[in-house]
């Protein structure tokens, strides 16, 4: 049978899983969730002897069941080759006594080519199955990292075209760089006078904009989203917490069946509710520890089961982490008000109107497996030297924090895997700390004797193709001026 997608918000909309690609957001607002979260025998002869791209289609598969074998291999091999520059793509490293799941490894450094490599293949077949005419036009927000995978993953594909919305003064310099060069006449990237939750919340307003999507369709456009909203950005993330307690059993750090806890820098909520899947699915995680910066908004909700946004919003040095509307945290809080889509609905109204939302005793005892906290900004730069002072290693801001929040958590004795979700040459001053403007990459490659990446040395010499600045009222004509 066809594993059927439902919007958050209502049980009655119910479509496959390339209509749900395409779509991109339920046309209530609501997310596409899976009917039924799959299970998986992990003890099953030859489940953990497989190469990342065998297990990404045993992952996958019940996800995305209306696509053919043949279809979906060839968007996962496709998706997961050379382009990564280590053979394993998302290697687990022990380093002292963490273990660190590298998700860096792909063409813009950032754990967001984990899944933007494979989501434009994903796409362009949907289209074919549902014998779709209309150009995709994929509009997405970003934090600093997705805009730049996404454009990365698109860039000229046919059929298609993608606008990416950015705070301009709420990424890093390296973040800016890959995203104002990026190549592809399909590609157009803007900055905000704004923070990431003004961009994410016009750009929903955009797909729930009934006169803008009519006026789209008579042209023979469509929107759809290469944020981790779309199911096809979130279902290929699972993949990789199977992968890391894959190489833990083959380096005999654990055995099979053992309990692990995994620990996320967390903003929108994406990459960690991957992980809760993945539990769900029968992967023997314990513990999920939300990681959060200064934005510490999911660690007051995980504390106390109140969210609000009602807050001093702060541009930090982690970047991706600046959010304070994590709008993947529905798909959980469906999961933990037992899919009561109209009681969600609620919650995500009050979240509209008044910007908070609470759960009750019940709802709130369900979240018992998740373990919240944050790290202030200023540690963040003793968290990276420590680390290397003490091993060697170079480790991103976002990284720190959940490394920082792992070594808090005291619940149990697991291990606990460490997600690593950038290079450090993409937040180069972190670990420098203030030297000469221009010189961090150079400074980083000379103290820590790291090679720096390809992509990173060719920035200097790109040409800015992308030269857009508006304010947030302007984000829709922007949108309509690049589509004419």
């Amino acid at each position: 049978m066809n594993m059927m997608y439902q919007s958050t918000r209502n049980k009655e909309e119910q479509v496959t899983a390339s209509q749900a690609i395409l779509k991109g957001l339920a046309s209530d607002g609501g997310l596409f969730v899976p009917v039924d979260i799959p299970k998986v025998d992990i003890k099953e002869v030859g489940f953990f002897n497989q190469t990342y791209q065998e297990l990404a289609y045993k992952i996958m598969q019940p996800f995305l069941s209306d696509f053919t074998e043949e279809e979906l291999k060839e968007c996962i091999n496709r998706a997961y080759d050379d382009k990564f520059t280590n053979e394993k793509i998302a290697p687990l490293r022990k380093v002292g006594e963490d273990y660190y799941l590298e998700l860096y490894h792909g063409s813009t450094l950032a754990f967001k080519d984990m899944a933007l490599s494979i989501l434009p293949y994903l796409m362009t077949t949907a289209v074919k199955k549902q014998k779709i005419d209309n150009e995709i036009v994929i509009l997405t927000a970003t934090s600093g990292d997705t805009g730049k995978a996404a454009m990365e993953g698109f860039s000229d594909v046919e059929g298609t075209k993608i606008i990416v919305f950015y705070p301009k003064d709420g990424v890093s310099d390296i973040q800016e760089k890959q995203m104002v060069t990026q190549k592809g006449n399909n590609t157009f990237v803007v900055g905000i006078n704004g923070n990431f939750d003004d961009a994410q919340k016009a750009v929903k307003d955009m797909f729930e904009n009934d006169k803008l999507n009519k006026e789209l369709a008579s042209k023979n456009k469509q929107f759809s989203s290469a944020n981790s909203i779309n199911i096809g950005r979130l279902v290929p993330q699972i993949v990789y917490y199977f992968y890391a307690y894959q190489q833990l059993i083959e380096s005999k750090e654990i055995s099979l069946g053992e309990l692990i806890n995994v620990s996320v820098p967390t903003g929108n909520f994406g990459n960690i509710l991957a992980a809760f899947y993945a539990k769900q699915m029968g992967l023997p995680i314990d513990y999920l520890i939300c990681a959060s910066n200064k934005n510490n908004v999911l660690t007051d909700f995980f504390s106390s089961g109140h969210y609000s946004r009602n807050r001093d919003f702060y541009v930090t040095n982690s970047p991706s982490m600046d959010i304070l509307v994590s709008s993947n945290l529905e798909r959980l809080l469906y999961e933990i008000t037992n899919k009561d889509a109209n009681r969600l609905s609620r919650l995500m109204t009050d979240l509209k109107q008044r910007g908070e939302y609470s759960l009750d005793p019940v709802e709130f005892k369900r979240l018992d497996g998740f373990f919240a906290g944050f790290t202030e900004e200023e540690k963040i730069e003793t968290i990276v030297k420590a680390v290397f002072e003490q091993t060697k290693e170079v480790i991103d801001p976002h990284t720190a924090v959940a490394k920082k929040v792992a070594d808090e958590f005291d619940k149990n004795q697991n291990k606990t895997v460490i997600v690593s979700t950038a290079s450090p040459f993409k937040f180069p001053r972190v670990f420098t700390g203030k030297v000469e403007a221009g010189s961090e990459i150079k400074a980083l490659h000379e103290i820590s004797q790291l090679p720096i990446p390809k992509v990173i040395s060719e920035l200097e010499d790109l040409e800015i193709r992308h030269h857009h600045v508006v304010e947030l009222s302007e984000m829709e004509d922007k949108v309509l001026e690049f589509l004419r």
